[in-house]
């Protein structure tokens, strides 16, 4: 069996009495690209600053590549590339510059084609300064950095903030290619519409802690169902708050819509003599099932 690309194992960080992250197990494998989701100060940027040895953890341990984060992180930072969420690189470079400079700690010769390549695909201009950039180009300018020495693993933390729409699609269309080729990348978002796009398994976090890890076709189909009822007078009372309804009610008029869970026969059984214009029973969103679990 291959070494797994990340391997988590009861990493804590603490900040003083202030919550981090806690207790944090998980595995990411080799060519995977793993989603890490939950809203802003769930721990997801903790999560990966300490697996950078960008902060120190207080407890556990992690390895990506079989390397430890700790002992081996010179290492490790040969063959990761990382987006970060906020990118503030040297105001006074122009972008050609930075890129050149970033590529001087690979060892990447500075008329390499993939500079010029990459910065004419995110349309990138190489003699502007970096303080006179949008941050949508900071932000683009970051992307180019990561993929200059062509990592073996990826780490992005939010990386399409910023980025309009074409962007978004032409970074996706990157990722997906390298990772034909072998790179791993591990994609933390709270926007679950990109993870959706992109990965085959994702972990959620939740006030630091993984609440769970799923294929995202396992969590659509895990007997959740996002149900609405047209009735023909009014909505009986006693469907109001049966049990396997969850995350609430959203009523208009004469119609009802929420997220089912569990067996079926329960929620026919409560129907049956009601007056029924219309029924729809369809897989919930990605974004549904989020709030089902954080709920």
């Amino acid at each position: 069996m291959s070494t797994p690309a990340i391997q988590i194992s009861d990493l804590t960080k603490r900040y003083g009495k202030d919550r981090g992250i806690e207790n944090i197990n998980l595995q990411v494998e080799e060519g995977e690209i793993f989603g890490f989701i939950g809203p802003n100060g769930a721990g997801k940027s903790t999560t990966i600053r300490v697996l950078l040895n960008l902060l120190f953890p207080t407890g556990g341990s992690a390895r990506i590549m079989g390397l430890d984060i700790l002992r081996d992180s010179k290492k490790i930072r040969a063959q990761t590339g990382y987006i970060p969420s906020e990118v503030n690189p040297w105001p006074d470079m122009t972008a050609r510059e930075f890129l050149r400079y970033s590529a001087s700690f690979y060892g990447i010769a500075h008329d390499a084609k993939k500079i010029p390549e990459l910065m004419e695909m995110f349309d990138v201009e190489p003699g502007r300064k970096i303080s006179d950039l949008s941050s949508g180009n900071r932000k683009k300018l970051s992307i180019i950095q990561s993929f200059l020495h062509t990592p073996a693993l990826l780490i992005v933390d939010e990386p399409t903030t910023g980025l309009d729409p074409l962007m978004q699609s032409r970074f996706f269309d990157i990722l997906r290619s390298e990772n034909r080729r072998g790179m791993t990348v591990f994609f933390s978002s709270h926007s679950l519409s990109d993870v959706q796009m992109l990965c085959g398994r994702v972990a959620i976090i939740r006030e630091g802690r993984i609440v769970n890890v799923e294929a995202i076709e396992t969590l659509r189909k895990k007997q959740l169902k996002k149900i609405r009822i047209e009735f023909v007078d009014r909505i009986p009372e006693i469907l109001t708050g049966m049990p396997g309804m969850k995350n609430g009610v959203n009523v208009s008029g004469k119609a009802m819509e929420f997220i089912w869970s569990g067996d079926m026969n329960g929620l026919i059984a409560a129907l049956s003599g009601k007056e029924i214009a219309d029924m729809t029973v369809e897989e919930p969103s990605l974004e549904e099932i989020f709030m089902h679990y954080y709920n």
